[in-house]
């Protein structure tokens, strides 16, 4: 289990950054910015929680497969490819949790910082971003675990390949194949336990707040 256990770690590693900044950033626009389009933008980000990973990693295959271009970086079924399938279905949960803490944000404390001449970027990270900190926790924990547990897409464009895209969920999935329940169950509390520890870091975020 150690190998499963490190791969998952190395993507939960890469994925994290991608989670966060294209989920925090897509969340901003989405709070702060007034565009045509914007709905459709929001439902599209979201897709990928509701539709079944079968067809989330279907499209990304025939996307990576068929398109001349990224068939020729060779992305799938490669180490690359857990990073992209642990990515899109947890970002948009980061987008959920990035737009309802900016949407939160008192504007009138940034607009009393620019009157005082800071730049926007001081503003955002001395003002917005501290201010929407427990939100953006909250979607960070909550990402993070649905990134762990990623099954369903990583098996269709990563496949099961022990020692490169063989990650917990997929281990999880093989020795169950076998009847080796003893080993499942192990993976199992593994995630289980990462899970838990999620949602009570959420729960108190959420105190917190209350608080």
């Amino acid at each position: 289990m150690t190998g499963p256990l490190l791969v998952s770690l190395r993507v939960l590693a890469l994925s994290l950054p991608v989670i966060v900044i294209l989920g925090g950033w897509i969340g901003w626009i989405l709070a702060r910015k007034a565009f045509p389009g914007k709905m459709l933008l929001s439902l599209l980000v979201q897709l990928p929680l509701i539709l079944p990973p079968s067809v989330t990693g279907f499209y990304l295959l025939l996307l990576f497969g068929k398109t001349p271009f990224l068939r020729h970086l060779g992305v799938l079924f490669s180490f690359p490819a857990l990073v992209i399938a642990a990515s899109v279905p947890a970002v948009p949960i980061m987008v959920q949790a990035a737009r309802a803490g900016f949407s939160s944000v008192n504007s009138e404390y940034e607009d009393a910082a620019r009157t005082l001449g800071k730049g926007e970027g001081h503003v955002f990270f001395t003002i917005t971003l501290p201010l929407a900190r427990r939100s953006l926790l909250a979607g960070l924990a909550l990402s993070s675990a649905r990134a762990l547990g990623e099954f369903g897409v990583s098996l269709m464009i990563a496949g099961n390949i022990p020692g490169l895209t063989q990650t917990l969920p997929l281990y999880i999935f093989s020795r169950v194949e076998t009847l080796n329940f003893a080993q499942a169950h192990g993976a199992a509390l593994l995630l289980a336990l990462a899970g838990f520890s999620s949602l009570y870091a959420v729960r108190m975020l959420e105190e917190g707040r209350r608080r």
